[in-house]
């Protein structure tokens, strides 16, 4: 008796999940999902509110289905729960606007091999080069991820006594803008690179929260003026440097976190094992195809860096979507 040689059902497993993947990015980039917020509504009903033919659109509609994003009874198609939170444009929690990022991550990612062979990314994101009008598509397409973790903190921890808020390296602003919408009785700073700070200005004005939230200028790589606050936020900043530029980066922010005060880093962040959170996991590999230095780094790592820097009393939150959130304290 001879054992029974394995099929190829993980490789199977895998490439069937990627359909479904980019079946979840179309949905995204159609927005099969808003107009589904009030009723079920069959395929031609759905194809001619996105105006596009009903023949085409079927396909995509069973793919959404067998990813989860959907539900059809008697031919009429529905959102799921989750769709219905995270998908329909409007929502609080809306994660639809990030197609964009996903689309470039994706078409990165798939460079892998070929930046492992040279050593070098191939698929790099040279802000320095990029036109203002590309540099602003693309903090736009950052934007809902940035939001959504702002309403996250703001639930996760208590925010009564904090009155100023700075959000270092904050891009589109999302993060901030969130806070101050949870919080009224915070006023926001977002600081920001010289190049991307009138950028930020025109999203937080368009926003109607000129006044609410702040633009200032400053590198975490260099001394930062700005300060102090109540509580200092970066979200998916550190996660782009080197170990030792991290280090240098919470060293100079130090100094903007008032005595007592609190610095909360979100991000891809892996457990010490380097095997989950899978989508920080994911993010490494998409990573080393965009930028020079930066991956996602170990719990350990973040930990280490901020006793490093001077914070103290060091705290781990795992957040939705695969975030850490890590928190540390300015000592008194």
């Amino acid at each position: 008796m001879t054992d029974q040689l394995p099929g190829p059902d993980t490789i199977n497993k895998l490439r069937t999940g990627a359909d479904q993947s980019f079946a979840m990015l179309a949905g995204m980039q159609l927005d099969v999902f808003t107009p589904l917020k009030d009723r079920p509504m069959s395929l031609e009903e759905l194809a001619k509110t996105l105006d596009v033919r009903p023949l085409k659109l079927r396909p995509l509609l069973y793919s959404l289905v067998l990813a989860s994003l959907l539900e059809v009874e008697d031919e009429r198609f529905s959102n799921t729960q989750e769709a219905e939170r995270f998908l329909v444009r409007g929502n609080a929690d809306y994660l639809g606007g990030m197609h964009a990022r996903l689309a470039l991550g994706w078409e990165a990612t798939l460079k892998t091999a070929e930046s492992i062979r040279t050593g070098t990314p191939q698929a790099k994101l040279d802000f320095s080069n990029a036109s203002e009008d590309e540099l602003e598509f693309f903090l736009r397409s950052l934007q809902g991820g940035a939001e959504s973790s702002g309403h996250e903190l703001a639930r996760l921890v208590d925010l009564s006594s904090v009155l100023t808020f700075a959000d270092i390296g904050g891009g589109s602003g999302g993060l901030a803008m969130a806070i101050t919408r949870e919080c009224p009785h915070i006023t926001a700073t977002v600081i920001e690179l010289p190049g991307v700070a009138p950028i930020t200005q025109r999203i937080i004005d368009g926003a109607g929260l000129n006044g609410r939230v702040e633009v200032a200028v400053g590198d975490v790589l260099e001394r930062l003026t700005a300060g102090p606050y109540d509580v200092v936020a970066l979200r998916a900043l550190i996660q782009v440097l080197s170990p030792d530029d991290a280090v240098r980066a919470l060293t100079n922010i130090r100094p903007t976190v008032k005595p007592g005060g609190a610095i909360f880093v979100i991000g891809h962040i892996v457990e010490n094992s380097r095997l989950s959170p899978a989508v920080a996991v994911g993010f490494s590999l998409m990573t080393l195809n965009i930028y020079d230095e930066g991956q996602a780094y170990t719990r350990q790592e973040y930990l280490e860096w901020l006793t490093e820097a001077g914070f103290e009393d060091g705290n781990i939150t795992s957040m939705s979507g695969g975030l850490t959130l890590v928190s540390a304290k300015n000592p008194v």
